[in-house]
């Protein structure tokens, strides 16, 4: 039974709205909930009523979607089970997992954590983390909990049970490696990781760490890696990750989530006769590249050969495709010669700009030799035959350079050399018609077609995006990277894992919805979102302020990623 009561409290009348029930057989009042005087209901139903003292806004989005992430992939428990600790404060887990969150978001160092944690709704999923909690001495206390190998049984364990629990493919997995650049002192001794090496972002005088990543065609999705020294070739390091990924395989396969075949897909820079030889050893089944260099003859087939056959399957439009027989790496196998019309056309401009530079630069230099020659120039040392040939040769490093200019050097009366050059249009057209627009593609898949070993061996740009994600300024999750020793290397490395395989995730599941987004629109519209908590003044005996919560506006596309990641359960909680 519910009843409009009213109480008279010094001259003032008050209203109440509550409810009474039968209770041992007596009515007596279960709740009661205050309404305030005539006058403010009356307001409340016109639309007014006490306005908010002030407003918090937190991030909500992207924090939540992660963060159910995090809780599906028991990130903080498997971490937890492998780096057990009293309970008192943050666990090891929660720590790795909010700084995979962190990198996942927007990368901040551990003396600015606090700053960026307290502004999202991760306050109301770790309430007991406090600026004392988050501060970097916590954090690099509990990072020194975890060793090298422990950060590698962390990752396999956290894996599995997400391979287990969300049926991935594996059926098909790209590898390669990659390096970071770093600003760790040349003298500091307590860490060897980091050397310095040929670095791929041209930061040659900088101490470089290495990072190696299998992955999963699946979604991007990060399987096995490795961080290893800066001054290590792809060559030599990747048996090492073969039969680490192998004993991995293995594992699966203890646990019972194992693929019947897995297709390793590498490019050409891994590639060596002892590799192939590993290769053929774990009996893996791969699909890899050869330099054209090393098998001539079938560089040299014209592009317009009849034998060439025309690729129908989607996606490999332009695409024509040569199968043969050969001995590679001391064992037959499959070669498919495909030539691609984008990248002949892309290659055929940079041949082209890279031509008209060589231009430039021997035009210049037979200028110089004339002006020498009618005595305009006499400073310097005197040019020889064989300094202007060395110059010509670095003019033409350039691939295919040599073959399309011809340079020719004399001497004047005066023994002065002198240059004439000129490009070699027959020379040029050969080229065009040969090796440009090719890649020869090797394989043991001998029951597979060549449009799907193609199709394979372009899923190599997977893994390419992932390492342009991780490096990326905006979305990037690698740096900063503020540690200079190799255990924190490696815990370093094992979040930022971690945040890819949480984006990863995220990303299949909306992928899954049929929504067709990329990572960088997925993580920006759902960065986008906040959530407001208005906080009103407290009434009359009330010991806290009341609190409302209310996401901000959101477009049919956010909406739509809210109900595919099931985030509807977080939309009106309140912090605090």
């Amino acid at each position: 039974m519910e009843r409009l009561e009213t109480k008279k409290i010094n001259g003032h009348t008050y209203y109440y709205y509550s409810q009474w029930g039968w209770v041992n057989g007596k009515c007596r009042r279960q709740w009661q909930k205050y309404l305030g005087k005539l006058e403010d209901i009356v307001k409340a139903c016109e639309g007014g009523g006490p306005a908010p003292l002030y407003a918090e806004v937190f991030q909500w989005g992207l924090p939540t979607a992660l963060w159910k992430e995090v809780c599906a992939a028991q990130v903080v428990a498997g971490i937890d089970r492998l780096c057990p600790k009293r309970k008192q404060g943050l666990s090891t887990g929660e720590y790795i997992a909010l700084a995979a969150v962190n990198r996942a978001i927007r990368p901040s160092s551990k003396r600015s954590f606090w700053e960026w944690f307290c502004q999202t709704v991760l306050l109301r999923h770790v309430p007991a983390a406090s600026r004392e909690a988050l501060s970097s001495q916590r954090f690099w206390d509990h990072m020194s909990r975890i060793d090298c190998r422990c950060a590698q049984d962390i990752w396999k364990r956290i894996l599995c049970g997400v391979i287990e629990r969300e049926g991935l493919d594996l059926s098909s997995v790209s590898y390669d490696g990659t390096n970071f650049y770093t600003f760790i002192d040349t003298f500091n001794t307590r860490c060897e990781v980091a050397r310095r090496g040929k670095n791929k972002q041209g930061q040659h005088n900088l101490r470089q760490v290495s990072y190696a990543l299998f992955c999963g065609a699946d979604g991007q999705l990060p399987l096995f890696y490795e961080v290893y020294e800066g001054n290590r070739n792809d060559a030599r390091q990747f048996p090492e990750m073969l039969k680490g990924f192998n004993r991995f395989l293995e594992e699966l396969g203890r646990s019972g989530c194992a693929p019947q075949e897995t297709t390793l897909i590498f490019d050409k820079g891994n590639n060596s006769p002892a590799n192939f030889e590993l290769l053929d050893s774990m009996g893996l089944k791969f699909v890899g590249s050869v330099k054209l260099g090393e098998h001539k003859e079938l560089a040299r087939l014209s592009n317009k050969d009849d034998r060439f056959r025309s690729c129908e399957a989607a996606g490999l439009e332009g695409t024509k495709a040569l199968r043969v027989r050969k001995v590679v790496y001391g064992r037959q196998r499959v070669m498919v010669v495909s030539y691609n019309q984008n990248l002949f056309d892309a290659q055929w401009l940079t041949v082209q700009n890279d031509i008209s530079k060589a231009m430039e630069r021997l035009s210049a230099l037979r200028q110089k030799l004339r002006d020498r020659a009618a005595g305009l120039i006499t400073g310097g040392r005197a040019p020889t035959a064989a300094s202007v040939e060395k110059q010509c040769q670095r003019y033409l490093s350039r691939p295919y350079l040599k073959e399309v200019i011809t340079v020719r050097i004399h001497e004047d009366k005066n023994r002065l050399p002198q240059l004439e050059h000129e490009v070699d249009a027959k020379a040029l057209s050969e080229v065009a018609d040969t090796w440009l627009g090719k890649t020869i593609i090797v394989s043991n898949q001998d029951q597979w077609e060549d449009a799907r070993i193609i199709e394979a061996y372009r899923s190599q740009f997977i893994i390419e995006n992932v390492f342009k994600e991780m490096k990326d300024r905006s979305h990037g999750n690698w740096w900063p990277m503020n540690h200079w020793t190799d255990p924190k290397i490696h815990v370093h490395a094992l979040y930022c894992s971690l945040a890819l395989l949480l984006r990863a995730l995220m990303w299949r599941r909306v992928k899954a919805a049929g929504l067709s987004l990329s990572i960088k629109r997925l993580l920006s519209e759902l960065d986008d979102m906040r959530q407001v908590v208005n906080i009103y003044p407290k009434k009359r005996r009330q010991k806290t302020q009341r609190r409302q919560a209310v996401l901000g506006k959101t477009s049919e596309l956010q909406d739509r990623l809210i109900e595919i990641l099931g985030l509807r359960d977080d939309e009106s909680s309140v912090l605090g």
